[in-house]
């Protein structure tokens, strides 16, 4: 039996769809996961292969919006950038060993309940009264351990990271707009720590993870477009519906 199943033309049509809608909610409210996870596995992938790829996938665009706001990236309280970076690397690599350690049929009982905490994640990180300014102070050792969990979160499963990290930076003492800027290079390190990893696993269906990478590059490009036109709590609504979903039918299935 193949690791994972061969894909007909109008399926990986179907994908780089979904990747390309996955690409306009990533720059318009964050949460393109819980497209392209689901539809991943209604492609015919089991739930490890599916986080793997959609994890590759997604590389990219990440990649990109890292980039678009280096400038604004800074030191996080008691912790330079560079320690940062440095744990959110270490803790990838750490999280992708331990998904390809994890048996399949395990991952997928596992999966309802990460999709149920990542859609809370993201619920509570959407909807919440934002901060103008810092918090509060975070002591360091508080800080590494924070950091180090959501990294290897970030490399075992990834959802929600985005809100996790903006809420532990912000009480770390940086400002909201630099908070922003930072969560989206330390998330980016995570992801490029697991990609390489997961890159040699022959659980990747590569034609999935082309498809979803060009909707997703495209996607990027539209939202970016659409950003000042879509009303930004509806894309969120909209995302906290596909995971509740998501999750009833995972816990169901």
């Amino acid at each position: 039996m193949l690791p994972v199943p061969p894909l007909e033309l109008h399926i990986v049509l179907l994908i780089a769809a979904a990747g390309f809608f996955a690409g306009v909610q990533n720059a318009l409210a964050g949460g393109g996961s819980f497209i392209t996870f689901p539809a991943l596995m209604l492609a015919g992938l089991n739930p490890l292969a599916a986080n793997m790829t959609s994890t590759i996938a997604m590389f990219p665009s990440q990649t990109t919006s890292a980039m678009a706001g280096r400038k604004l990236v800074d030191d996080v309280g008691p912790l330079t950038f560079k320690q940062m970076l440095t744990i959110s690397l270490l803790g990838g690599i750490l999280g992708a060993i331990l998904l390809l350690s994890t048996p399949a049929s395990f991952f997928a009982r596992l999966v309802p309940w990460l999709v149920l905490f990542a859609t809370s994640m993201f619920a509570w990180g959407s909807f919440r009264r934002k901060p103008l300014h810092a918090v509060s102070a975070m002591p360091k050792w508080v800080l590494v351990l924070v950091q180090s969990c959501i990294a290897v979160y970030g490399g075992y499963f990834g959802g929600g990271i985005g809100f996790l990290m903006l809420a532990a930076l912000t009480i770390a003492g940086q400002q909201v707009r630099a908070a922003t800027a930072t969560k989206n290079v330390l998330a980016m390190a995570m992801n490029a720590a697991a990609t390489l990893i997961f890159a040699t696993s022959n659980m990747i269906s590569w034609p999935a993870a082309f498809a979803l990478c060009a909707g997703g590059i495209g996607g990027g490009l539209c939202g970016a477009w659409l950003i000042h036109r879509l009303p930004e709590k509806v894309m969120r609504g909209f995302v906290v519906l596909v995971g509740a979903t998501l999750t009833v039918w995972m816990f169901t299935r």
